[in-house]
Formats: C-alpha cells, sequence, structure tokens
C-alpha cells in the first residue's frame, strides 16, 4: 500500500541527462566542421529545449496550486542559492586567472552577475531558476492559472525581442532594452524567460487532463518543425541577437514534457543529481580537454575536429560527475516514508471524480456544485480532498467558519467559498484577506459587519422554517436593508431546508412550504427594485429528494462522499454514489485469552471459552465511537467480520478472531470499508453506534493519514 506521490517518471529524470549532453553541445558546436545546417540546428533549435526543460522540470515537482505551505519552495530556493555558491567557489580559481575581478565597475559587474548573470557564463541558469520559481509561485497562489499564463506569456515576449526576435522589436521598445540591458547582458532569464516555463511545468502536475501520447508526439514533431522554421526564419531575416527562445519553444517544450510524462515507472532520482553535476562541471572540462590538447599537441584532433572534443568533454564531464553524484545520492538524507503502519483513511479518488459527475450529470444547465468540504471535509481530510475537486473544475464551495475557508485558500483553491456559519465582526478583515463569502445571519449583524470598515462579499440566508440562522423570509424590510449596506455586497440568498431528508406528506408538505416561502421573499425583494443574485436551497438531501426545487447552486456534503446518513435510506433520485471513503488500522498484537478473562478498562466482557484476540492500534482519539464497545461493532479481517469486544479505548480496541485463524500481526482490519466480498459502509457504522453518518465521519481523527488511491 503506497501513499500516492504526485511524481514524474523515469523518462523525466533521465531526460535531464540528455539535457545537460545538448547544453554541452552549446557549448562546444559538435558539427561544426560536418554541416553547417546541422549545427544550427543542433545548437540553435534542439538544444534551446534544455533549459526550458530544466525550468519545467523544477516547475513540477517545486511549484504548485496546491500545497499546505511554502516548505517545497523554501528548500529549493536554499538547495539552488546553495549549489550557486558552491560553483561560484568551484570557478573562482577560473575567474581569477581570466582577470575577472581587474575589471573595471567590478562592484556593479558582481552585483549584476550574481543577481542575473551568473558568476560564470553558464551558471546564469540557477539564480534564473531561484527568481522563476519564486515568480511562479506567487502568480500561481494569489491569481490562478490563466492570469499566471498571461503575466508570464507577456514577460516571454519580452524575452523574445530582447533575443531572437530582436530584430522586429518596435523601435518605441529600443529604451527599454537599453534599460534592461544595462541591468542584464540578456533578456534570457529569471525575470523574462523562466517563470513561463515553471508555470506551465506546475500546470501539468496540477491538471487531470494531461495531453495523451498521441498527442504529445504529433504536438511535439509539429512544433518543433515549426521552431526550426522559426529560426531559420530569423536567421534569414537577420533578427537575431541571441539565438535562445523562440514564439515556438514553449509550445515545443510542453509537448515534450508531455510526452516523457507518459512514459510510466520508477523514478531514477540519481539522474537528477547527475545531470545537474554535468550541466555544472561541464565548462571545467572544456577548459581541461583544450589544456590536454595544447599541451599533447593535439589541438588538431581533440578541439578543431568538433565531433571528438564534443565527445571528449562528455566523457570527461561525465567521469567527474557521475561519482560524484553517486556520492551525493549515498549521503543526502533520505525522506523519511509516511507510515500507514498504525491506522489510516483512504480516498478513492476516482469514486470522488464519479460521484461529481454523476450529481452534475442530474443538476440542470444553469445550476452548480457547490462542494461542502466543513469538518475536515467531512473527516475525509479538507486539503486533499479539495485539491482533487478544484482539479476536477468545482469552482464554489461551502465552509463553517472563518479558518476553514483560510486553509483553502492556503491550499490554492480558487473560486466562491461561502462560510455558512458565524464570524465575529472583528474578524471582517480576514474575511477580506482570504477572499471569503459570509453569511449574513440577521439584519443586526449585517449591520455590525458593515460597520467593520471593510468591504465584503456576502449571502443573505433566509430562515424560512429551520429557525436556526437567516433573517426571517417575512421581513422583506430587514433583507432589503442587507442590500443597502455600504460595504456588503450581496452575491448569494439561500436558505435551508429542515426536512429533506424525508419524503413523508408531513415532510413534503414542510419542503414545500419551505420553497414557497423562499419564492415570496425573492418576490418581495424584487418588488422593491433589488438585483436578485444567484440562489441557493438545496442540499445533498434536498436535491436528491426534491430536484424540481434546483436553483443556482446545490450545495453537496454528503453526495460528493458517495454516502447517505443512514444505511438503506432511499431518495427521489437514486445515482450510484460510490463511497469515497476506508478506514483501516493494522492488527497490532494477537493474542489467546483464556476462558473467563476479562478484555479491556473494569473487565466488563469477559470469554465465554479460549478465544483469540487481536489488538487494534486505533481507538476514539481516532475517531471509533466508544458504543461500538462490547459486541455492538465489529471490523472486517480477511473479508470476514471480527466483533468488538470489551471497551473502545483512546487508541486502543480489542476484536475476537477466533473465528479467523489467519489472522496475525500485521493484518489490515477494515473498520470503514471493503474487504473482500464483505463491506462495512459508514451508514452501516454509524447506525451501530447510535449516530449519523455525518457526526461519524466529521469527528474521525486527524492523526490518521491519508491514502489516496487513483
Amino acid at each position: 500500500m503506497k501513499r500516492r506521490e504526485d511524481g514524474g517518471s523515469p523518462a523525466i529524470d533521465l531526460f535531464r541527462l540528455a539535457a545537460a549532453i545538448l547544453v554541452t553541445a552549446i557549448h562546444t558546436s559538435p558539427l561544426a566542421a560536418l554541416t553547417p545546417i546541422g549545427e544550427f540546428f543542433l545548437t540553435s533549435v534542439l538544444a534551446r529545449l534544455a533549459v526550458p526543460f530544466f525550468f519545467m522540470t523544477s516547475g513540477f515537482f517545486t511549484v504548485t496550486r496546491y500545497a499546505r505551505d511554502r516548505r517545497a519552495l523554501w528548500a529549493f530556493e536554499k538547495r539552488t542559492a546553495l549549489m550557486y555558491l558552491l560553483a561560484t567557489l568551484l570557478y573562482l580559481p577560473v575567474n581569477i586567472r581570466n582577470g575577472y575581478f581587474s575589471r573595471p565597475g567590478l562592484a556593479w559587474e558582481l552585483i549584476r552577475d550574481i543577481l542575473f548573470d551568473g558568476t560564470f557564463y553558464h551558471l546564469w541558469y540557477l539564480p534564473a531558476a531561484a527568481l522563476g520559481a519564486a515568480i511562479a509561485w506567487a502568480l500561481i497562489r494569489k491569481t490562478d492559472y490563466p492570469c499566471a499564463f498571461a503575466v508570464t506569456g507577456a514577460l516571454g515576449l519580452v524575452c523574445l525581442f530582447g533575443d531572437s526576435w530582436f530584430g522586429a522589436a518596435p523601435q518605441a521598445a529600443g529604451p527599454f532594452y537599453s534599460a534592461v540591458f544595462r541591468v542584464m547582458d540578456r533578456t534570457r532569464g529569471g525575470v523574462f524567460m523562466a517563470p513561463l516555463y515553471f508555470v506551465l511545468g506546475a500546470a501539468l502536475r496540477d491538471t487531470k487532463r494531461r495531453p495523451s501520447r498521441r498527442v504529445s508526439a504529433w504536438g511535439f514533431m509539429v512544433t518543433l518543425v515549426l521552431m526550426t522554421g522559426e529560426a531559420l526564419t530569423v536567421a534569414a531575416l537577420g533578427w537575431a541577437r541571441y539565438y535562445t527562445v523562440y514564439l515556438t519553444l514553449p509550445a515545443c517544450s510542453f509537448f515534450l514534457f508531455a510526452l516523457l510524462l507518459t512514459v510510466r515507472g520508477g523514478r531514477v532520482r540519481w539522474a537528477r543529481s547527475a545531470a545537474l553535476a554535468l550541466y555544472i562541471v561541464h565548462p571545467l572540462a572544456i577548459i581541461a580537454v583544450r589544456a590536454a590538447a595544447r599541451a599533447l599537441g593535439l589541438w588538431g584532433t581533440l578541439v578543431d575536429n568538433s565531433a571528438v572534443h564534443f565527445l571528449a568533454v562528455c566523457a570527461l564531464s561525465a567521469a567527474a560527475s557521475f561519482p560524484a553524484a553517486a556520492i551525493f545520492e549515498r549521503l543526502r538524507p533520505k525522506r523519511a516514508p509516511s507510515s500507514t503502519g498504525r491506522a489510516w483513511r483512504e480516498l478513492d479518488i476516482p469514486a470522488l471524480e464519479y460521484n461529481v459527475r454523476a450529481l452534475g450529470a442530474l443538476m440542470p444547465p444553469d445550476c452548480s456544485l457547490m462542494a461542502v468540504v466543513k469538518a475536515n471535509a467531512y473527516g475525509h481530510g479538507d486539503f486533499e480532498v479539495s485539491r482533487e475537486l478544484d482539479r476536477l473544475g468545482v469552482r464554489a464551495w461551502a465552509v463553517a467558519t472563518v479558518d476553514e475557508g483560510a486553509a483553502l485558500r492556503s491550499f490554492g483553491v480558487h473560486g466562491q467559498i461561502l462560510v455558512l456559519g458565524y464570524t465575529p465582526p472583528e474578524r471582517a478583515w480576514e474575511l477580506r484577506r482570504h477572499r471569503l463569502t459570509q453569511t449574513v445571519i440577521s439584519e443586526e449583524y449585517a449591520k455590525r459587519l458593515d460597520s467593520a470598515g471593510v468591504k465584503l462579499r456576502v449571502h443573505l440566508k433566509l430562515d424560512t422554517g429551520m429557525h436556526r440562522l437567516g433573517v426571517p423570509w417575512d421581513d422583506i424590510q430587514a433583507a432589503a436593508g442587507v442590500f443597502a449596506l455600504k460595504r456588503l455586497r450581496v452575491t448569494g440568498v439561500y436558505t435551508h431546508l429542515s426536512c429533506s431528508e424525508l419524503r413523508d406528506g408531513n415532510s413534503r408538505e414542510e419542503t414545500l412550504k419551505q420553497d414557497r416561502r423562499f419564492r415570496a421573499a425573492l418576490r418581495g425583494l424584487e418588488e422593491r427594485g433589488l438585483a436578485v443574485p444567484p440562489c441557493h436551497i438545496q442540499s445533498t438531501y434536498g436535491f436528491l429528494n426534491y430536484p424540481e426545487l434546483s436553483r443556482g447552486f446545490i450545495r453537496a456534503g454528503l453526495g460528493i462522499y458517495g454516502v447517505l446518513s443512514s444505511p438503506d435510506e432511499s431518495t427521489t433520485l437514486s445515482p450510484d454514489l460510490r463511497p469515497v471513503l476506508s478506514v483501516r488500522a493494522r492488527v497490532a498484537l494477537v493474542r489467546s485469552v483464556p476462558e473467563g478473562e476479562g478484555v479491556g478498562y473494569g473487565g466488563p466482557f469477559r470469554t465465554p471459552g479460549a478465544r483469540r484476540i487481536a489488538i487494534l492500534p486505533v481507538g476514539y482519539a481516532d475517531g471509533v465511537p466508544r458504543t461500538l464497545s462490547g459486541g455492538t461493532g465489529y471490523v472486517l479481517l480477511h473479508g470476514r467480520k471480527a466483533p468488538v469486544v470489551g471497551a473502545v479505548c483512546m487508541d486502543q480496541m480489542a476484536v475476537d478472531v477466533t473465528d479467523i485463524p489467519e489472522a496475525a500481526p500485521g493484518d489490515a482490519a477494515t473498520l470503514m470499508g471493503r474487504d473482500g466480498e464483505e463491506t462495512l459502509s459508514a451508514p452501516t457504522v454509524a447506525a451501530l453506534a447510535g449516530t449519523i453518518t455525518n457526526e461519524l465521519l466529521s469527528r474521525l481523527g486527524a492523526r490518521l493519514p491519508t491514502v489516496l488511491h487513483d
């Protein structure tokens, strides 16, 4: 059993080595003495995919819209800075010999080189990667992918007209480029070039719909042909200042990376270190080969013969890089594997996607899903669930508190986030900061929010019969007064149905009465000349039992998780929803207990005969209801039922496995989910515990790690 990772593919890792060799080709011109057009294609077209590939790889593994925090970014920045420092020190003797520190205006040149151009000609990549990652991260996390692509695409055009299309740049841009070139030698770098490729890499990581292998292969071939034609065109027109970037380069890089991602298999982690080492040391290899050629009188063979020169540099670079990379990988601290050795929850991601699609297929065209992810996404894990739903295109969310909404934003979730519950007005600035939409629960509360001094988006809640929160449905003056408040913008109106779980006559009448009241309130607002924003009235049960009441949003909680509140319930609409969550625990110990012995605290349970008892390291601190004690509940083990014996403790519980002779330590017991031919559903466990599914799931402990299954 493995925790799912957003890993790449072995082809990505191995192509790092190919990219490093292509960079070496740029600096050694291997085909120059053989075929000028071949040399142009290799070093001015094909090899120009190398650095964008490196940027995309770093973006794929480092920059993401969905992250709990910035730790991955900071780790990348620190690694890059350390590598830059070590590489600078490595080339320090060469720089001293070349008179680097005797140049006029050294102070400014040194600052410029450290920040932008690199302290040796090929080391520009390292500060560019650090700066590009930071820009891409900020854009993706603070805006969204369309905005990030718009901004980085514009920066890419600046890079383009300062490079291969320099001769085509508008005359009005001349002073701008003159200013840029005083700060950096080239537009290629962390400000103008790198961010776009970091965003491309991040997008390929975050999307669930990458191009197929066929589309990627054809896309790469077509764009490579177009890029070749573009390079020949700018060369013929004399536009190029450098042959580094092209208009078609982003598309070609995208399809190449997508194609490499279609190769399945495990990571080849040593290739990352080897490629970086090869990239860094190859200029030293060039210096060494030329020095050897001069000393041995082999200049014609080792240098003038460009192909031999290239091969000699590659061989020497590999001889230095591969052992160093092997040593580094051996010494590098290994990340501790995420443990599922005690107890864990499993999320069936295809089931989550299926439920979203199934509910969406039943909704009217003008109705959207509002995913309810309060209470840690009903115990499923708000980070994991919201990340997957955002990838599926969900753009409306409901939470209970401002803190839950802020957490979603920190995970990279975009779209409308509605806070269903009360937020103290003194925390209004947090609602504004995290772009949250607050529920107005009364006229007085709306005035207090308005007086907080910040502009907010709100949904007006109408009390049509639940009698918890909301402005009374028949107090149109109070409801209209919310629209008139200066700092509150009403972007939605909703109510909550109190009896939608049931379909008996009384429940149906109460539900329809609430709907009539809601519609009457909306008419009253319209009669006062107010434009009523999108409305919503249904949660999961309201939609499944009373689909005719559908409006702007369906607030789906249990529905997207594939369960109902109680077992054997039926609804008017009956989509084949699939449970997303399973909960399992390892058998810690199996012991034989003689007849008449107690098990657990107080000894209320006495063995009726010699029994085999399995101890599971999970308890009510993990969300296992204590009311399942004493045989009320059971777990599944090897596809059979094992009843709970004794009391469920905070961290432990005991089950009887006498009739499961193969039960042994290390086995996975199922507390919720499927095991072989048996299924122990969340509604069943809730019923055995004397509660409903909602409570059972929302009380699952935070210390249960989450495993995702694709």
